[in-house]
């Protein structure tokens, strides 16, 4: 390789003790310049560089006599003659070739800027491919898409190419390729390329490729296409309100100028032309429908080609849907009614009725028969259209159903026979619906205020807590709802209350002591009062009472406690109350 040192060799065959080696350097013309020589003698060697002719860095000869050529250069490839002189032996010599390789640099193309007509009958220029400072020289080839192209080297009108080499002042050689070809339609989006192929030493090879390029081309408009793009449906409807992009389209190159109308009556009215084919409807309405077109202004077309084309755009639109009753719509427990709903839309809408999420029928009417409270509630309206989808509406209306009110009871616990004692508490809870709302009340004090129950459908409830008694077991707990069409009743019964014998003996012996306590503590109170009058407390012994008291008979009319209490009274004055006391016992 350039650049590179060359070690030329040259050994005699057979042994010999004494000989002369030379080299030469062969010219072109088989001129023969002597440029070193080595005498041999034994293991001894006597080297000399006669004549370097100019080289820089100059021959050399190592110590077993061979050429040493530093740094190699292109003009370093010549013939080599070794010329051995051996006496009587005789003279021989042999001739060695030097090659140097350069590996070229880097690839350049250069792709023709112009745009190609491919109306025109003759090869053009396509582009130049230069391979510069190799050796030695390399071969180019070009490619379309990655497929060599079969190009002569002869002018003909579908393509050829021409190649020029030129040598260096460093000895090197730069290779051009020029690309000729009669481009068709078919080369608006192929890729080109150029590869360079080069030698390398023991016969391999090397490639270098360029950089890919296409070609501006121009070429007459054959077909035109025109749609509209999102978002338009699968069947090409659009909704009411949204943006519309129409794209049209035309396979010229370059690209055409675009003219976009609308027919109306036969007539083009022209809306907008640009370059680039796109038409933007913002916000449509119903009243855009119809027919547009897009025409390409190509001037280069072949009279019978196809230019302009329609379309017709489609803008769904949905109205907001009607009912045939108000938001409130009042009916009769047991009656029948029917709710219409109408829609105006294109395409034709689909209605449905839910109530709840549940589907109840398809169809504008609503028929409604024997209303009862479960009846109640909000009723929706859907209108959709399958063929366009997120276009829909809905539209709901409150059915209250109006009638005396039901009631229903939460069963109480424990509910067998006998099992409720005297003093268990219980939480009765009462459930009325019905239109106008009912009021709840309670035979027993103590009720809670009407409050919506759990899962609606129109029920309120009111609870009271209260302890079972003989009384209530007999007579049982009401609960009433009523309302301006009449009233519902329910009795709570509670059936046979058994007394709680264990609490009320409990009770009696505590105020049986009490009691006794009491009378204990009045009777150690008196005797304290009537210490040192013994006749008090000896009324049960018989003797005659003292001086000066009357006697009292047990017999008459009169019950002794009111004779004493009243003789007691009158003497009471001169004893100054202690006859009082005396009399009372």
């Amino acid at each position: 390789m350039r650049g590179e040192s060359a070690t030329l060799d040259c050994t005699p065959l057979g042994t010999q003790g004494h000989f002369v080696l030379e080299w030469f350097l062969a010219d072109r013309s088989g001129v023969r310049h002597r440029l070193a020589s080595a005498e041999v003698q034994g293991s001894e060697l006597q080297a000399r560089v006669h004549d370097s002719r100019g080289r820089s860095p100059p021959y050399q000869l190592d110590s077993r006599g061979r050429l040493v050529l530093t740094n190699a250069q292109v003009g370093d490839e010549r013939d080599y003659v070794c010329v051995v002189r051996a006496g009587a032996a005789g003279t021989t010599e042999a001739t060695t070739q030097l090659r140097v390789f350069a590996k070229p640099e880097a690839t350049e193309v250069i792709p023709n800027k112009g745009i190609l007509s491919v109306t025109d009958d003759f090869a053009q220029e396509i582009a130049v491919c230069n391979s510069p400072n190799g050796n030695p020289a390399p071969q180019i080839t070009w490619y379309r898409d990655g497929r060599r192209l079969e190009v002569p080297m002869e002018v003909n009108p579908e393509g050829y190419t021409a190649t020029r080499t030129v040598r260096e002042a460093s000895g090197l050689l730069s290779l051009t390729s020029t690309l000729y070809l009669r481009p068709g339609k078919a080369d608006r989006d192929a890729s080109f390329h150029c590869s360079v192929r080069y030698r390398l030493p023991a016969g391999q090879e090397g490639h270098l490729d360029s950089p890919s390029f296409h070609l501006s081309l121009h070429y007459p408009t054959e077909h035109v296409h025109f749609w509209v793009g999102s978002p338009s449906t699968a069947e090409g409807w659009v909704r009411e309100g949204e943006s519309v992009q129409l794209f049209c389209r035309g396979d010229g190159s370059p690209s055409p100028e675009y003219t976009f109308f609308r027919l109306q009556d036969k007539q083009e009215d022209v809306l907008k032309t640009d370059l680039e084919g796109n038409l933007t409807l913002d916000g449509v309405q119903r009243a855009h429908s119809g027919t547009y077109g897009c025409r390409v202004e190509d001037y280069d077309a072949a009279e019978d080609a196809e230019l302009s084309q329609t379309l017709e755009l489609r803008v769904a639109y949905l109205d907001p849907l009607e009912l045939s009753t108000g938001e409130e719509l009042s009916v009769h427990l047991n009656s029948s009614t029917a709710v219409n709903c109408s829609v105006q839309g294109l395409p034709a809408p689909a209605l449905r009725w839910t109530k709840d999420s549940i589907p109840l029928g398809n169809g504008p009417t609503l028929s409604l028969s024997k209303i009862t409270f479960d009846s109640a509630g909000t009723y929706f309206c859907e209108a959709s259209m399958p063929r366009v989808p997120l276009l829909s509406r809905t539209r709901s209306f409150k059915l209250l159903v109006e009638g005396p009110p039901e009631v229903k009871p939460e069963e109480t616990q424990p509910q067998a026979e006998g099992s409720w004692r005297e003093g268990d508490e219980v939480r009765l809870v009462c459930f009325a619906r019905g239109f106008p709302e009912p009021k709840l009340s309670w035979s027993q004090l103590g009720g809670s205020p009407a409050e919506p129950a759990p899962g609606g459908q129109g029920w309120v409830s009111s609870s009271l807590t209260l302890k079972v008694t003989s009384a209530l077991s007999r007579d049982g707990v009401s609960c009433e709802a009523s309302n301006p069409h009449g009233n519902a009743r329910h009795v709570f019964h509670f059936g046979a209350v058994a007394p709680q014998t264990a609490q009320a003996g409990v009770a009696v012996m505590a105020v049986a002591i009490s009691v006794g306590l009491l009378l204990l503590v009045v009777a150690a109170f008196y005797c304290m009062r009537r210490k040192g009058r013994p006749g008090c407390c000896r009324r049960g012994e018989k003797g005659a009472p003292p001086p000066g008291e009357p006697e009292l008979s047990h017999s008459g009319s009169e019950r002794p406690e009111q004779t004493g209490l009243l003789l007691g009274s009158a003497s009471g004055g001169a004893r100054r109350g202690s006859g009082g006391f005396r009399d009372e016992c």
